[in-house]
């Protein structure tokens, strides 16, 4: 099946758009300016409920699976370090397999459930398990699909307490986009309930550097991944570490597996998973502007040069120095994006987000449904819940 180039996909009719099987990620992808900018200001809305969630917790545990887990990862460090007090990322399975075994001991503890549709078994089943054996622990679900299983089930409930996001981040795609960053933004706006002012502003900013992202780097990006690699590898630091997790979820679900991915923390390369990568590797580094971290990272990068384990880099930041790219990579400069801090990572989501939507086109598959032989599908299937008697 053949696609219209990058300059083409804008302008090309929305029938056509359906008919190549790419006009839901497309539109999700590029409404993501508009939509976090549509998520602060309902979450502003909220803030007096949020407060009631807060109040007197000693710990915030985030929850969700898949890209939903790697969301409260990318904002868990910055969240941590406005409230002062402990918070994590546990997955859903882990809390539905373990419990409150899983947990910090910490009491209160507010979980805040991550979900798209809030339909996959785990959602619910995880709250309702915690609500039966953790009476201690205070429950706020935030989703985009206002009629999923995870508010129907607990809406009633005073004990849980729900927020759903404008219908549009509902991504009809098979994989998450404007979903993620809706529920990123969401879930941030936990650390500024004392200084709304600062939060409208930083989604402002965010709006703003992914607007440049989207509409300046397309064709570069498109670029990128034009010839027939089958790794890559997506590396970060930080927060832009659990950014790199969720771009090689993305590759590797809109290529239908036809491209292995590795996600690693520049640091850990080293250390074993650098065998994974050869002279045919397509390398995606996103770049700290913290400036040690990005110190290691220079360095890491030299490394991959030095023992030729890409054939091209993609790199992303601000003020990316020059000597660190080849005649081939790629450079996604991104003005501002210090200002971002740990927040920059959700800009790198976006990049991995556009990378493997155009290798999903390269690979000839449909970006809304690559998965042609339904190995994978929107809302994972129902699977058998267990029980010990203590749970759901």
């Amino acid at each position: 099946m053949s696609h219209p180039s990058a300059s083409n996909l804008l302008t090309t009719p929305e029938a056509d758009q359906e008919r190549g099987g790419y006009v839901h990620t497309l539109r999700e992808i590029r409404q993501q300016p508009f939509t976090v900018l549509d998520t602060c200001e309902r979450m502003l809305a909220r803030a007096y409920d949020l407060k009631q969630c807060l109040e007197i917790v000693r710990a915030v545990v985030f929850t969700g699976s898949g890209s939903s887990e790697y969301v409260g990862s990318c904002v868990q460090s910055a969240i941590q370090a406005e409230l002062g007090i402990v918070t994590q990322t546990i997955g859903s399975g882990t809390l539905l397999t373990r419990g409150g075994r899983a947990l910090p001991p910490l009491r209160p503890l507010l979980l805040v459930s991550l979900a798209r549709s809030g339909d996959s078994p785990e959602s619910g089943a995880v709250v309702q398990l915690l609500l039966e054996t953790e009476p201690e622990i205070r429950h706020l679900a935030v989703t985009c699909n206002a009629i999923g299983k995870l508010v129907t089930r607990h809406e009633s409930d005073p004990r849980v307490s729900i927020i759903a996001l404008d219908d549009r981040t509902n991504d009809r795609s098979l994989v998450m986009t404007s979903s993620f960053t809706g529920l990123a933004i969401a879930a941030r706006s936990l650390g500024f309930l004392a200084d709304p002012e600062s939060y409208r502003a930083l989604c402002g900013r965010l709006s703003r550097i992914l607007g440049h992202v989207i509409n300046n780097h397309f064709d570069r990006l498109e670029s990128a991944i034009q010839w027939n690699f089958t790794r890559a590898v997506f590396l970060g630091s930080g927060s832009n570490f659990a950014a790199a997790r969720e771009a090689g979820l993305k590759m590797l679900e809109m290529t239908a597996g036809r491209v292995a991915t590795l996600s690693e923390s520049y640091l850990a390369l080293r250390h074993g998973p650098m065998s994974f990568l050869n002279r045919e590797s397509l390398a995606v580094c996103f770049l700290s502007s913290e400036p040690v971290t990005r110190l290691y990272e220079a360095d890491l990068i030299r490394e991959l040069d030095r023992k030729k384990l890409s054939r091209i880099k993609v790199i992303i930041g601000e003020d990316i120095p020059r000597d660190l790219l080849n005649a081939k990579d790629v450079a996604i400069e991104c003005p501002r994006l210090g200002a971002m801090g740990e927040d920059a990572c959700l800009v790198h989501v976006v990049v991995g987000q556009l990378l493997a939507f155009f290798r999903c086109l390269k690979e000839g598959l449909r970006p809304d449904s690559p998965s042609e032989s339904g190995v994978i599908n929107r809302v994972v299937g129902g699977f058998r819940l267990h029980t010990d008697g203590k749970g759901p």
